[in-house]
């Protein structure tokens, strides 16, 4: 073609960027105004999800807000001051915890709490509901000791009680409840075998209001056997099979063909056993669940009146009912879309939620004239995660490799290159020139490819692959105007602390918690510590597939923010699950967790617990390893190869210290200089 020889012989470059238009010089000038924490809060959508729990201060840090939209300016919670308090070395005055670390604000907890009983009370007055709220918390959400304890006594005011679905969460429960209210719930749901039933009715004999919720039909005939035998009169609950499903990701427990619960003949069944047993008036309570995150009230209210008729209709077969309970589903706004088609978000808020379920219950009952029961729900999720925090640290980022227009060497690039791949190189050069970006891409992989060929065939060399590299992601970046995403490398198992991510693809706001009085000038993806492609982060909010985050230091970083030179990110609306659900892939084990409480002192927190998180030996012993063997296996073998020197006794025994350190050290990496050690 025209041009080509040319071309070939190296007498043409690689065209200039597009020209600005006055509409793109227009963008430019508004880009270059002063960036403010406002700016981030929009660009994360931190009013979004975060309301009214975490916003963003002066300094560019994200706070939290202990007691919601009751929290005055001075009671806010600079995360950053957090992460200072607990890493900082014990002789400044921190605690030399090492990250990531897990924050949790047993304030915000507490005001979950608050909020979801006030908002069933308002509606409860508001429309006349003739009985009361008494919700229960699952612990399967989270089971962590202090959790689960925090909610027991927040909850005590008004019988807030638990949850369990095994039998080891029955023992927690049973034994928190003992200092919790004692008209407190206790709802025993999941399968059943004859010792998870005794302990159930152990409970109900040692004063806990306990109630065995039937999964499977086999199970009444197992309470009823135990139950006599004991002398223990049970309080029986049956979980109902709706028609009405969730379409969801978190719908698949609803419906006929649900996991859980009896169908329509089943619980009719049921009921005839009982009544032949002369226990009928021990069924006192209906449960049912549509699912994780309901979208919309509209489903919630179609879930709600079914239950409610089926209730109404055990109540004339002879039932002493007095509890319907509406299990879980009510959902948070991960995205902060407060959109009702998605599983990220809901279309509602907390008294949307208990208006939508007072009014259902009420309506069916007074059709049919019986008496209002007893409203419950099991709403895990809403109540814990928003306080807990999964902050951690960005190690180091991916360099930008896309050469600079001078520094393409066409003639070194294009000598030894097949004709055919030099064609491309000509296609890619001249689309280039005329801006036809799809082309571009489609013959810079053609090109690519070729050459990739070449190099395993052993006639083209590293450094022509490596020109060929830099020419296509040079054009990329020409025709495309874009910088393409950083890979953000974390000190971090997403495995261990963000497991919904990997199993499900469950998206959480994650943000810088610093900085966001500076522009983000970066795109970038985060990658974990685990040799394991599944290891990175590359879905989030607003359906992007990367995240706006600043340079780190030394990488085209800005200010540090009071961080001395680190950048810290948090995950948030992580309360829920991850903890449980997490492993130990790689052996990287659990977060170092802290308690926070907001205090009237110079930074407005005080630590209440701290613990750091499971060592290397800790993790070993997991999978059955004996670290206290294996160090003195490691001992030995140092003073057979390494203690043999005469005169370097110190060095040898520094040699054996430094291998205990490591089994008491957390696994993730620490950032000190080589001579530390």
């Amino acid at each position: 073609p025209p041009g080509y020889a040319a071309f070939i012989a190296g007498d043409s470059s690689l065209p200039s960027a597009v020209p600005f238009s006055a509409s793109t010089a227009d963008a430019a000038d508004s880009n270059s105004t002063h960036w403010s924490p406002a700016h981030s809060s929009a660009l994360y959508r931190i009013d979004g999800w975060g309301a009214p729990y975490f916003s963003v201060n002066n300094a560019g840090n994200i706070t939290v807000r202990p007691y919601g939209t009751d929290t005055l300016a001075h009671q806010e919670i600079d995360l950053l001051k957090i992460v200072k308090k607990v890493s900082d070395p014990k002789s400044v005055g921190g605690l030399g915890l090492q990250l990531p670390l897990i924050v949790r604000v047993p304030d915000v907890l507490k005001n979950r709490l608050e909020s979801l009983q006030s908002a069933f009370e308002s509606a409860i007055q508001a429309q006349g509901y003739e009985s009361h709220y008494q919700g229960v918390y699952p612990v399967k959400c989270n089971q962590d000791r202090f959790v689960v304890q925090d909610i027991v006594k927040f909850g005590a005011p008004f019988r807030f009680g638990l949850e369990a679905g095994s039998k080891p969460e029955l023992l927690l429960a049973m034994s928190c409840l003992c200092k919790g209210n004692p008209e407190a719930l206790l709802v025993c749901n999941g399968f059943k075998d004859a010792e998870y039933i005794f302990l159930a009715l152990l409970a109900r004999k040692l004063a806990l209001n306990t109630v065995i919720v039937l999964e499977e039909e086999e199970e009444v005939d197992l309470v009823i056997e135990i139950s006599k035998k004991l002398s223990v009169r049970p309080v029986i609950g049956v979980r109902a099979k709706l028609r009405t499903k969730h379409s969801g990701h978190f719908g698949s427990t609803s419906g006929e063909k649900g996991k859980f619960g009896l169908t329509t003949i089943q619980v009719l069944r049921v009921v005839k056993k009982l009544q032949d047993s002369g226990m009928l008036d021990c069924l006192q309570l209906l449960h049912f669940h549509i699912g994780s995150q309901i979208p919309s009230t509209a489903l919630l209210q179609a879930g709600v009146v079914e239950a409610a008729q089926i209730y109404s209709e055990l109540v004339r077969l002879g039932a002493d009912m007095k509890v319907i309970d509406i299990g879980g589903g009510l959902g948070i706004d991960y995205d902060g879309s407060k959109s009702g088609n998605s599983d990220l978000s809901v279309s509602y808020g907390l008294q949307e939620y208990a208006s939508a379920v007072v009014n259902a219950v009420r309506f069916v009952c007074d059709r049919k004239s019986i008496k209002h029961p007893i409203i419950c729900s099991e709403s895990g999720r809403a109540i814990v995660s928003h306080h807990s925090i999964l902050i951690f640290e960005a190690m180091s980022a991916t360099a930008p490799t896309t050469p600079a227009m001078n520094q393409v060497d066409l003639p070194f690039i294009l000598e030894g290159l097949s004709e055919d791949a030099r064609v491309d190189c000509w296609n890619l050069s001249q689309a280039a020139m005329r801006h036809e970006t799809e082309t571009c891409f489609v013959y810079a992989d053609q090109l690519k490819q070729r050459c990739v060929e070449q190099f395993k065939e052993g006639t083209l060399g590293i450094e022509q692959l490596a020109a060929v590299d830099g020419l296509c992601d040079l054009v990329s970046k020409v025709v495309d105007a874009s910088e393409p995403a950083r890979t953000y490398h974390i000190n971090l198992s997403i495995f261990t602390s963000i497991p919904d991510f990997w199993s499900i693809g469950q998206i959480f706001p994650i943000v810088p918690i610093h900085r966001l009085d500076e522009r983000p000038e970066v795109r970038g993806i985060l990658s974990d510590l685990t040799c394991d492609s599944d290891g990175k982060i590359d879905k989030f909010i607003g359906g992007e597939t990367s995240l706006p985050l600043h340079g780190l230091e030394g990488n085209g970083g800005g200010s540090s923010g009071g961080a001395n030179g680190r950048y810290y990110l948090g995950m948030f609306l992580g309360g829920a699950y991850q903890e449980s659900l997490g492993g130990v892939h790689n052996l990287f084990g659990g977060p170092s967790v802290v308690s926070v409480s907001q205090s009237d002192g110079p930074y407005s927190f005080a630590v209440t617990r701290a613990a750091p998180g499971p060592s290397c030996g800790d993790v070993l012993r997991v999978m059955q390893h004996e670290p206290e063997l294996m160090f003195e296996t490691l001992k030995h073998r140092a003073e057979e190869f390494c203690g043999q020197d005469h005169g370097n006794e110190g060095t040898h025994a520094a040699l054996v210290s430094t291998i205990a350190r490591s089994f008491h050290n957390m696994p993730y990496l620490v950032v000190a200089s080589p001579c530390s050690l």
